[in-house]
Order: structure tokens, then C-alpha cells, then sequence
């Protein structure tokens, strides 16, 4: 789950903000002060300061109809089509796709992410050309208030039964956190990622699905929450 094993820093403008951390989800209470930080040393001729720290690059598309509040960095070739609401505290890479009537709050998406159609995403990080279906969304905060537990014992013990972090318990500290997607992971359709799902890289979840806790990389997770090693 360290971020050296998930996601390839050199596919984000924002690798500075995650080099001080072991745990992706540790830089979320920081995105915001980095954004301000960083859109300051943004080069003019490729970036354009808009207002209320709001910085877009110069090939990027924008919808007109798009919401966007800052702290906002938007990188090269992004698209933020129409219907889009990015709330705030929000880093979306080059190449990446925001789509009709998606949300995206205290948020970094890597270099090529995709949330095109429906999607919530909130206090979450998302790696490199990681996909989330159309109607999947992170579910952010507990229905109980409580602070985030990630376990890693739900889905990493139907492939490592007799290993001992199969019971580990991860206290993160945060009242919200929604999901980390590793490199090129895949979400189904209308997936619920609960609050501290934790997504190891290449891993494809089936759509429907309803995640929590850890699932390692190269899984596919099935209906029903069965677990699969990638041949």
C-alpha cells in the first residue's frame, strides 16, 4: 500500500507533495497548500492564472459549462467536459479525461486518468491512466463520523491466508477519505468505493461492485467480492 509500490510519481505534476510521505492517502490534508505552492511556478507560457488560484494550462479544453473552484492546477491536453463541478483542491493531470457531471473534491488524479461519465470523486488519489466507469464513486466519510480504519485483511486473504497482514488495521487519522487507485487500475460501472478502499495497481473490480479495505495489485475482483489472481 506504500506509494513506491502503487503509483509512478514521474506520471504527476504533483510528485513533490508525495516524495515526504510513505502513504498515499497521508498528502490529503496538504493538496491544497501544495496547489497554491506550485501554481505560483507554473511557466506563463504554458499555464494561465484565471483567479482564486485557479491555473490552467493553455492546451487544455475546458467546457464552457464546466464549475471549477479553486485551488485548482488543470494540466496539459486535460478536458473538463461539460457539466463538470470540480469543487476545489484539485489536481488533474495531463492528458486526463473529467467528464458530464462529475465531482471531484481534495482530489489528485494522475497523468491519463479517466473519470468520464457520473463520477464522484473526493478526497482520493487516483495513479496513472486509473479508469472509474461510468456511475462508479468514492464514498468519502463513514456513516458513523468516524475516522478512517483501512483493513488489509478483506480481500489480501483470500490470496495470502496464512500471511500475518491479512489482520492489519491501518488508522489514517481522517474524518474523510475516499478511495487510492494504483496505476492502471480498472472500476466497473456503478461501483461504491467505501471510505479507505485502498486499490493496488493493475487490478480490474467488476461493476456493481462494492469495495472497502485493501485489494492487491493485479486482482480482479468478481461479483459478490470474490478474488482473483491475474494470470
Amino acid at each position: 500500500m506504500k506509494i513506491k509500490e502503487m503509483l509512478d510519481l514521474e506520471k504527476t505534476i504533483a510528485k513533490e507533495l508525495f516524495l515526504t510521505h510513505d502513504y498515499p492517502w497521508e498528502v490529503l490534508p496538504f493538496i491544497a497548500e501544495f496547489i497554491v505552492k506550485l501554481g505560483r511556478t507554473l511557466p506563463e507560457e504554458e499555464y494561465v492564472y484565471k483567479s482564486e488560484n485557479i491555473w490552467i494550462a493553455k492546451s487544455a479544453v475546458i467546457s464552457e459549462n464546466a464549475s471549477i473552484t479553486g485551488p485548482v492546477i488543470i494540466c496539459k491536453n486535460a478536458q473538463i467536459r461539460p457539466g463538470a463541478f470540480i469543487r476545489g483542491n484539485a489536481i488533474v493531470g495531463e492528458n486526463a479525461v473529467v467528464g458530464n457531471s462529475t465531482e471531484l473534491k481534495n482530489v489528485v488524479l494522475f497523468d491519463n486518468v479517466q473519470v468520464p461519465h457520473y463520477n464522484y470523486v473526493g478526497d482520493s488519489i487516483l495513479g496513472y491512466k486509473a479508469h472509474m466507469g461510468a456511475g462508479s464513486i468514492t464514498s468519502n466519510v463513514k456513516s458513523d463520523r468516524t475516522p478512517v480504519t483501512i483493513n488489509a485483511s478483506l480481500y489480501a486473504g483470500q490470496l495470502n491466508k496464512d500471511t500475518e497482514d491479512n489482520n492489519k488495521k491501518i488508522e489514517t487519522g481522517l474524518k474523510k477519505m475516499g478511495a487510492v487507485l494504483g496505476d492502471y487500475v480498472e472500476i466497473g460501472c456503478n461501483s461504491v468505493l467505501n471510505p479507505g478502499s485502498v486499490i493496488g495497481r493493475g487490478t480490474n473490480i467488476y461493476p456493481l461492485s462494492s469495495i472497502r479495505g485493501y485489494v492487491p495489485e493485479n486482482s480482479i475482483v468478481k461479483t459478490g467480492g470474490v478474488i482473483v489472481s491475474k494470470k
